[in-house]
């Protein structure tokens, strides 16, 4: 990651891990790499010329030996197993919602006869 745009994130968690993002979504291989002719690349202005002290991220792990394309392979079989799920997960949530409109309907109905009968 090009530390040095103003898209990068850096976050510590508590366990000690460091996550390396681009803000916008746009390195593809996150953490490892951002795109060599990224468009949305700006460098960092604030912190030009800045003596960093002892509190400066560390070190970004090393790229796996895996190669682009096993990554690729790998993400391809999540998209997959994602795409196999959300059709039946939406439909299932569609189906609540009708229901629950459903009820919601029913429940309406019985109200106004019981304004009407004061």
């Amino acid at each position: 990651m090009r530390e040095e745009c103003k898209h990068f994130q850096s976050r510590t968690y508590s366990s000690g891990d460091v996550a390396r993002f681009c803000s916008l979504g746009n390195a593809p291989d996150q953490p490892f790499s951002c795109p060599s002719d990224c468009m949305t690349y700006e460098p960092r202005m604030a912190d030009v010329g800045w003596s960093h002290g002892s509190l400066v991220s560390p070190p970004p792990v090393a790229t796996p030996d895996s190669s682009r394309e096993d990554r690729e392979a790998v993400l391809a079989a999540a998209a997959e197993i994602v795409d196999g799920i959300a059709a039946t997960a939406f439909a299932d949530r569609r189906r609540e919602l009708e229901e629950q409109a459903a009820r919601d309907e029913s429940d309406r109905s019985r109200r106004g006869w019981r304004f009407w009968r004061r």
